[in-house]
């Protein structure tokens, strides 16, 4: 049996490979969007992607179900349980649908679909056998239902669709499905379909993977005997729900374009770069130190991090044509990043040569300047996530989460000087440009952020 995995660092996105030597098949578990990694793998190992399944509809990625299974002809399995609003509304022309205690094999490989809602509701994990070694199962794809420390959210259907009430019942539910897990035998491998850095849990864990017995000692989800008390705890405490979930939802459930009806971004003159804003959003993707030392008014800096997708999902429109600007060589990479999660109307780019009339910078202040501003009217803005707000903040800042800022544009004083501040001045600087694009004209940038105010040994509020 060959099993790899394939994480996807900028979403914290787990994906699976098992397949037979001996038959020379292989299935796909969660697969992303660019599936490249999935073919170089079954290349190498002499395999044939016989079949994709998915443990849910996926709310913080482009699905790659659709595109590998166009690419190689695999059959599409998927959850027919939690309702018809929660099916998918396309199928391939080699499908099968899956119910609670379905099996079906790979090769050698046996594998048994559970029904595990919470999450959402037509969650499934899928247990695998090695059935030329065993007669019981190795371990567990757990999806969103489980992962290492922590469980999947049930609030995302409601925070980010809408659907009222849905929190509460995902939360039963989850409760339900662990209880259910807790009956497996404890030597099961856990094999989650994310990590450290989703927005899917509250506290994953950094190690890939684990075993069942593990997380029933130590994953505080699993320490829970009675219903109430574990809806309380779940409920409590999850990160923002990044806005472009809902649009997730939406198009997975469509079925993502295939990437071969994309076209590739085109290079564009600097002399359309005016007609770009006024009918569309120009994101620059340019190191932060460029922007700040030039950029085009009306730009949105973003510069390509690792979270460079994460960044975008939370400000970047879906209804408006994107245009860059970034470097030749990093375009392919970008709009690979922004298509891992749906932003496919990628027009084209800047390179940063083309655009010449820069005519705006973005003002740094260092920490020691910080106290006097402050005592002369300035307001700091915190656009850390709220948890982060309430650790620690400096005395009489704001808090304005980063993603949600353009929300809170009307809130914001414009006739105070704003200093922008997160952890260490990625968002900060996102914030930043976010609101100069927005009109502010006195906003200033706190250099190094709250890890630069704590070495100075300033005075912090909080906890």
């Amino acid at each position: 049996m060959i099993l790899e995995t394939f994480v996807d660092q900028a979403l914290a996105q787990v994906s699976y490979l098992i397949g037979c030597q001996q038959t020379g098949e292989a299935l796909v578990i969660d697969p992303a969007r660019n599936v490249t990694p999935y073919l170089e793998a079954v290349a190498r190992h002499e395999l044939k992607i016989t079949q994709a399944a998915e443990t849910h509809i996926h709310a913080d990625y482009a699905s790659g179900l659709r595109e590998l299974c166009a690419v190689t002809g695999a059959r599409m399995l998927y959850s027919a349980e939690g309702g018809p609003e929660w099916q998918y509304a396309f199928t391939m022309p080699e499908s099968q649908s899956l119910q609670d205690g379905d099996t079906w094999t790979v090769g050698n490989i046996r594998l048994q679909a559970i029904h595990t809602p919470g999450h959402t509701p037509e969650h499934m994990i899928f247990l695998f056998t090695d059935t030329l070694m065993a007669d019981q199962p190795m371990g567990m794809f757990t999806g969103d239902c489980l992962f290492v420390g922590d469980v999947g959210r049930p609030d995302l259907l409601e925070t980010a669709v809408g659907i009222e009430g849905s929190s509460i019942i995902g939360a039963a539910q989850q409760f339900k499905s662990l209880q259910k897990l807790k009956q497996f035998p404890d030597y099961l491998l856990v094999l989650p379909g994310h990590g450290a850095g989703s927005a899917c849990g509250k506290a994953l864990g950094a190690v890939p993977s684990s075993s069942l017995g593990y997380e029933k000692l130590f994953n505080p989800a699993l320490q829970f005997d009675e219903a109430s008390a574990f809806s309380d705890w779940l409920l409590h405490g999850q990160p923002e729900t990044p806005t472009y979930f809902a649009q997730m939802k939406r198009i997975n459930r469509e079925g993502p374009a295939l990437l071969n009806s994309l076209s590739d971004p085109e290079q564009l003159e600097g002399f359309i770069l005016r007609d770009a804003l006024a009918e569309g959003q120009v994101v620059d993707a340019r190191p932060a130190v460029d922007f700040n030392e030039a950029h085009i008014a009306g730009t949105l800096n973003l510069p390509a991090t690792q979270k460079f997708p994460v960044h975008a999902g939370w400000l970047v429109d879906y209804a408006k044509p994107i245009y860059l600007i970034c470097e030749p060589a990093a375009v392919n990479t970008l709009a690979q990043e922004l298509r891992s999660i749906g932003l496919d109307d990628i027009v084209g780019y800047f390179p940063p040569f083309e655009v010449e009339a820069y005519d705006q910078t973005l003002p740094i202040v260092s920490i020691p300047e910080v106290p006097g501003l402050l005592e002369g009217g300035a307001l700091v803005v915190d656009v850390r996530a709220q948890s982060e707000f309430d650790e620690a903040h400096i005395p009489g800042a704001i808090h304005a989460f980063y993603g949600t800022l353009v929300r809170q544009l009307n809130t914001l004083p414009a006739d105070r000087v704003l200093l922008v501040t997160c952890a260490s001045g990625i968002r900060s600087q996102i914030a930043t440009s976010l609101l100069q694009k927005s009109g502010f004209q006195n906003v200033l940038l706190i250099e190094g952020g709250m890890n630069a105010w704590r070495e100075y040994g300033l005075p912090i509020n909080g906890r």
